[in-house]
């Protein structure tokens, strides 16, 4: 089932600007000639008025009594005349009270006026045309009405003309500026079209910065953050293919040296001899997973450089954690592990998980190569200036000539005639320095 395409941004924008300005102008069109069709007919009406009153001042009594009869006293020719318009059919009536005809044209009636006015416009329909009437009524010399009604050819066509003069402009208007906002739109797109191209044909590879025309700011904000993505990614590549290359360079010689001793096993039949190699390649396997644990506890450390969090820790509760998780191996291999400084609290702005990570292989590295007849290792927390806290792991082991403490901190280096024996034992993967040193880059420490 395939997908519905979805409309480009172009034709969204355009939309959204000419639908809107297309109901405003066809809203403002009809409210303009409605407005003009409005006065247009009151002065149709007040013309249609002026001719009732024109009649009716040319109405005259005939006899006296109290119900003398009425003329009109206007000659047909005269009534022509005062009656004539060149676009229009014109009717009039002049009708006693009960209706009936005084003079006009016979059948042609309209509703009384509205109480309380004199005269009132109406629709009528008269031998099947359509017409507007007016109704005049006079109390003088007699009670009578006027009845004056035309065609309305001249209004309909002036209606149309409203309609033709005012929408004819504003349409051709409207289509000018939609040409002009759709060249507009379109050149406006065109960086946004060349970096979606630019990311289209772009090589999975190839994290390289990408070059953006930015003529606005939305644009150039969206170039930045594809940018930083981009930089995030080569960022976490680089660390992957790292991480990678640390596995299997590190890995390499305890795999060896496990395939080694099982094909010297194989090779005898003397179970004394399993039995050493057994415990040959558990040591071994033990020193790779703790490889593999290092390699992880960097690489984490390599990944929390763009998604840090720094909250207020208790450091000497963390502190206090960390060194009684390590007192049973302590204990074990004959170590003395104490801890000093931690009666106070001491409350840091931090990462809780780098500042153990940092610890834990600070105290894991004492344990490893602080070797001595009555080897000690004691975890501190004292006061800094100004106002910091120090964390300080020591051990009465071999330590390192002041030469060797930058060289210590690069990966894989274990220093010193000692380091190189228990390098010989393979009990150590030299990382634990280089990762401590990582945590405390992050952590500002």
């Amino acid at each position: 089932m395939s997908a519905v395409p979805r409309p480009r941004l172009a034709s969204r924008l355009l939309s959204h600007v000419l639908l809107p300005l297309t109901a405003t102008w066809l809203v403002g069109t009809a409210v303009t000639v409605g407005v003009a069709n409005h006065y247009a007919g009151q002065a149709f009406d007040r013309a249609l008025l002026d001719d009732a009153w024109s009649v009716a001042a040319n109405v005259r009594p005939r006899g006296s009594g109290p119900d003398p009869r009425l003329d009109l006293m206007l000659t047909p020719r005269e009534v022509s005349a005062v009656l004539f318009d060149s676009a229009e059919s014109i009717f009039f009536a002049v009708l006693y009270p009960d209706g009936s005809l005084v003079a006009g044209h016979p059948g042609l009636h309209a509703p009384a006026p509205p109480a309380g006015r004199e005269n009132g416009f109406f629709d009528i329909v008269y031998q099947g045309r359509q017409l507007r009437a007016v109704r005049l009524s006079r109390p003088e010399p007699a009670p009578f009405d006027v009845v004056m009604a035309q065609t309305t050819n001249s209004r309909t066509a002036l209606l149309k003309n409203l309609l033709l003069f005012t929408m004819l402009p504003q349409a051709l208007l409207l289509a000018l500026l939609a040409a002009w906002l759709q060249r507009t739109v379109r050149r406006e797109l065109a960086p946004l079209s060349k970096l979606h191209q630019a990311v289209d044909l772009r090589d999975a590879n190839d994290l390289a910065p990408l070059v953006v025309s930015a003529p606005t700011r939305e644009i150039e904000r969206l170039g930045a953050a594809l940018n930083a993505l981009l930089a995030r990614v080569a960022a976490s590549v680089r660390a992957q293919r790292e991480f990678s290359g640390n596995v299997a360079h590190e890995l390499r010689t305890p795999l060896a040296g496990i395939r080694a001793q099982a094909e010297y096993a194989l090779a005898h039949d003397d179970p004394a001899v399993w039995r050493e190699q057994l415990l040959g390649i558990a040591k071994s396997e033990t020193r790779a997973s703790h490889q593999i644990d290092q390699l992880l506890l960097l690489s984490i450390g390599e990944e929390a450089r763009a998604r840090l969090e720094l909250v207020d820790v208790h450091l000497d509760e963390l502190v206090r954690d960390v060194v009684l998780r390590f007192m049973p191996r302590a204990i074990g291999q004959g170590v003395d592990l104490g801890a000093e400084g931690l009666d106070d609290p001491a409350m840091v702005r931090g990462n809780a998980g780098l500042i153990e990570g940092l610890l834990a292989n600070l105290i894991d590295n004492a344990l490893r190569h602080g070797t001595s007849a009555e080897p000690t290792v004691t975890v501190a927390l004292s006061a800094a200036a100004p106002g910091g806290v120090r964390l300080t792991v020591t051990d009465n082991g071999p330590g390192m000539a002041p030469q060797d403490v930058a060289r210590m901190m690069q990966r894989g280096v274990q220093g010193g005639p000692a380091g190189q024996r228990l390098a010989g034992l393979k009990v150590g993967a030299g990382l634990g320095l280089a990762i401590a040193l990582r945590y405390a880059e992050l952590l500002g420490a």
